[in-house]
């Protein structure tokens, strides 16, 4: 799956309840993240629930690892799971993701609780780019 194919099923569903339904199904696009990596390092602040996420820059490209301990949350990372993982720092820098999220509507249906813990996942991926460079 794409995150085009992604985004444009979030828009088709008639309703939440299928949309959040379909989030947690994205959760399956994560490939397993190792128990070893479920360390402070790695777990992400700022996140009701509990996230962790590695990444470096392998010839290139991103290569991303997330997971969470929440389905819903889950799905949200399969998200950016997909947006970003293989990138480059070039790809990665021209994605407005708000502005490709804008069309489903996803930010504005988040608990401000699950929109904070997106916005600090986000900043996070952010700062890997900036000290990848």
């Amino acid at each position: 799956m794409t995150l085009t194919d992604a985004l444009e099923t979030l828009q088709l569903l008639p309703d939440w309840e299928s949309r959040y339904g379909f989030l947690i199904e994205l959760a399956k696009v994560l490939p397993p993240f190792p128990e070893e990596a479920k360390t402070e390092a790695n777990f992400v602040k700022g996140c009701t629930a509990q996230v962790w996420m590695t990444g470096e820059f392998r010839a290139g490209s991103l290569q991303l690892g997330l997971a969470s301990d929440a389905l819903i949350v889950q799905g949200l990372l399969g998200l950016l799971w997909l947006a970003f993982q293989g990138k480059s720092h070039a790809e990665i820098a021209a994605t407005d993701l708000p502005t490709l999220l804008a069309p489903t509507q996803l930010l504005n249906h988040l608990s401000p609780n699950r929109r904070s813990g997106f916005a600090a996942v986000t900043a996070r991926l952010k700062s890997l780019q900036d000290t990848a460079l």
